[in-house]
């Protein structure tokens, strides 16, 4: 099924919203890039789809920008807690459907779910745990917080368990196999004879203790 491509405004554009606005156009999204400074605007001017400086804690200038005709918002503004949650709650009262923000604490978290954004991240913090995910059993390739306390993790096969049935390597409970990437190719659990191979990577998806306690054994 081919994937439709939405639309983003991405308020704030320093070093993380630059970085989430230009990886979006690069998806092949159409891109609105929103600033105060005309040096951060400049810089993305011929990577997004539009850019605008403007004060985005004035809903009059964002529905003037059409901010109001994308459909998700992402506010990225740092080192200014009232420019981003007046930022975020603009863009719910014009209109946009699904508002993202960057919180640099846990209080500023608290503040933007309170306003009723959909989803809060907090770059460092998200950044640390993938981090030490990674730093604390070399197996772990690749680590992603899916929330409610699951996560999948991408293991780095070692020679212990080559040649464990791909089905059944023995994760243990609450550990679902999704799967394992052989270079280029995925092949799935259900794949008749297929074994695990030194070097493959492994796909799990399960609870971070359940994660930890099989990658505990590698």
């Amino acid at each position: 099924m081919a994937r439709h491509n939405r639309s983003f405004v991405v308020i704030g554009l320093g070093a993380f919203g630059s970085v989430v606005a230009s990886e979006l156009a690069r998806f092949g999204n159409r891109v609105l890039g929103i600033d105060k400074d005309h040096r951060r605007v400049a810089a993305l001017a011929d990577q997004l789809s539009s850019v605008v400086i403007l004060d985005a804690t004035d809903e009059g200038a964002l529905r003037e920008a059409g901010a109001d005709r994308y459909d998700v918002g992402m506010v990225s503004i740092g080192n200014d807690l009232e420019s981003n949650v007046i930022a975020a709650m603009n863009l719910r009262l014009i209109g946009v459907t699904t508002v993202w923000a960057k919180a640099d604490s846990r209080t500023h978290h608290r503040i933007l779910s309170k306003i009723g954004a959909d989803r809060v991240v907090m770059p460092g913090l998200e950044v640390g745990r993938h981090t030490a995910q990674m730093l604390n059993n070399p197996a772990v390739q690749d680590y992603v917080s899916l929330g409610n306390g699951f996560s999948v993790v991408n293991l780095l096969v070692p020679q212990d368990l080559a040649g464990r049935p791909l089905s059944d390597p023995g994760c243990g409970p609450g550990v679902t196999v999704l799967g394992i990437m052989r270079g280029t190719e995925f092949i799935a659990p259900a794949q008749d004879g297929a074994a695990l191979r030194q070097g493959d990577r492994l796909l799990l998806l399960g609870k971070r203790v359940d994660l930890t306690r099989f990658g505990n054994q590698l």
